[in-house]
């Protein structure tokens, strides 16, 4: 036991030593009269749900990145497929302006052509491997597993997922304050203010109830015997008279901090509006952008089907069906990345909103 234990010997007036142990166990309690104990605890669970926010916020930056660079994956595993069947189709020209030039029926400047638009298309690839090799060890560093898991577990080429919708029935105050940044600046905003009432409360007297439980006897052998049992209780009366300037100091300094905090959170929120508004501007103009390459490609896919039946009937030249190849290669290699930057601007969105909606 950790208890004071005390011992002394006396001398009787009969001449015989005797021993006096003393074994007492303290405990106080103290009289919460002016709420001082009440607001430090308060501020304190104010401080741990802000500091719960905080590795809330962090979570929807991990899962808002890893979602980022999965839609790049798809998006950049979609564009070299395309790309390689551009390059099927640009060797089939090849091949048939190669039929044509031992025939006589064209010419070498139309066989240089097309071999420089098939290596227009294979010079795509490379980029769109190293993008794409920086991303799963992007994902795989935000998942936390080994270099190369994702590689082997995303192997198949997937289309970009469609992107979810925003529940009509949620309210822009809801969006804002379901922020985990906003509600740790606002919990940490009500700490400081719980600090200062804990500071004002010093100027008021504290009351301390200590008790002690003794165990005193006049014989070791009888110390814990229930006749050696007593108790002890006085009160006591704390106040900081003739210290009220380092109180004025102290709630000047919580006042302080209080104002810092109230700051921050005024801060917080025009950022969190500013983070909103940008997101959900990029979200829509991509929207739009997707929208017109997708009638881009289908027009251009039309004329370059076309510009291939005219040239075999020798109606248009190579030039024509060159440069009706190459805006539709890079149409569809648009389209493909507007997929993906579509889907990443959703992600922006939905981490600007503090997160996702459960359908």
């Amino acid at each position: 036991s950790n208890a004071p234990d005390s011992r002394r010997e006396s001398s009787p007036p009969s001449g015989r030593k005797s021993t006096h142990a003393t074994v007492r166990i303290p405990g106080v309690s103290s009289v919460d009269l002016f709420g001082g104990i009440q607001r430090n605890a308060a501020a304190t669970q104010d401080e741990a749900q802000a500091a719960e926010a905080d590795q809330a916020g962090s979570r929807v930056i991990v899962a808002a990145d890893a979602a980022d660079a999965y839609f790049q994956i798809c998006g950049l595993r979609e564009r070299l497929a395309i790309a390689k069947t551009q390059i099927q189709t640009d060797e089939r020209l090849l091949k048939f302006v190669r039929d044509r030039f031992q025939a006589g029926a064209a010419q070498a400047r139309e066989v240089a052509q097309a071999e420089a638009l098939l290596q227009q298309a294979r010079a795509i690839v490379p980029s769109l491997h190293i993008a794409l090799e920086r991303q799963l060890n992007r994902l795989d560093v935000l998942m936390g597993v080994q270099p190369g898991t994702y590689s082997r577990e995303i192997a198949v080429s997937r289309d970009v997922p469609s992107v979810p919708a925003i529940p009509r029935k949620v309210q822009p105050t809801e969006i804002l304050r379901r922020r985990p940044d906003v509600i740790a600046a606002e919990r940490r905003l009500a700490a400081t203010s719980e600090r200062i009432g804990a500071a004002i409360s010093d100027y008021y007297p504290k009351v301390f109830l200590p008790g002690i439980l003794g165990l005193d006897s006049v014989s070791g052998a009888r110390l814990f015997t229930p006749g050696a049992l007593g108790a002890l209780g006085a009160g006591a009366l704390r106040w900081r008279l003739f210290d009220f300037g380092k109180v004025d100091a102290e709630v000047a300094k919580a006042r302080g901090t209080n104002a810092v905090a109230l700051a921050n959170y005024r801060q917080t929120m025009l950022r969190v509006i500013d983070d909103v508004e940008n997101s959900l501007s990029v979200f829509i103009q991509t929207q739009r952008d997707m929208t017109e390459l997708k009638a881009e490609v289908k027009a251009l896919t039309k004329a370059r089907d076309l510009s291939e039946q005219a040239y075999r009937t020798d109606s248009i030249t190579l030039t024509d069906v060159l440069e009706a190849d190459r805006q539709l290669l890079s149409a569809r290699d648009h389209l493909t990345a507007s997929r993906a930057d579509v889907a990443r601007a959703a992600v922006g969105t939905f981490r600007s909103f503090g997160g996702g909606w459960i359908p």
